[in-house]
């Protein structure tokens, strides 16, 4: 198959403060960056966003493009595995979480199972995914274009840009 960029959302609202949820993210990335054959390629800003369609505190968010290579379905029991390592437990959809790591796409992979839909069947459906992934995607995707087209359909979910800290981007 050889390397692709695969692009994976990132999310925490339960463990503490934005500075404990910060740090989350920061040893989600880390691990991320630590996967065999991958390598962290760009890194959004992080986001604050109120939960859509489900309950709990703000969520902080970001995006990476990930150079790997995994195949899709290695690359999500991967992010499965960095979840649980941060406590995930999945009572219920859309529950709180301590860390939410999506498999948004996986180059032009295109699936359909039980376990993995790719692109990610709503991506284009929550601010908290396409702003973050607006700023990483670069000109040579074509479906960045549908990220763009999906922005005014979205300005009903509150969503703050966070001003970058040391510990974030990391690297």
């Amino acid at each position: 198959m050889g390397q692709v960029i695969a692009f994976v959302g990132l999310g925490a609202n339960l463990g503490g403060d934005p500075a404990r949820l910060r740090a989350t993210l920061v040893s989600a990335w880390r691990a991320l960056s630590a996967l065999p054959g991958s390598q962290v390629e760009a890194t959004s800003s992080l986001w604050r966003s109120a939960p859509v369609d489900a309950s709990g505190p703000d969520y902080l968010n970001a995006a990476v493009a990930l150079r790997t290579d995994l195949a899709p379905q290695a690359l999500l029991r991967a992010l499965q595995v960095i979840e649980d390592a941060h406590g995930r437990e999945r009572p219920f959809r859309n529950a709180p979480r301590t860390l939410d790591l999506d498999l948004l796409r996986h180059g032009d992979s295109v699936v359909h199972s039980a376990e993995l839909t790719l692109p990610h069947p709503r991506l284009c459906e929550r601010a908290f995914v396409v702003r973050p992934l607006l700023e990483i995607v670069g000109d040579g995707q074509a479906w960045a274009a549908d990220l763009t087209a999906a922005l005014p359909g979205l300005a009903d979910q509150p969503l703050e840009r966070l001003v970058c800290t040391p510990d974030w981007p990391p690297g």
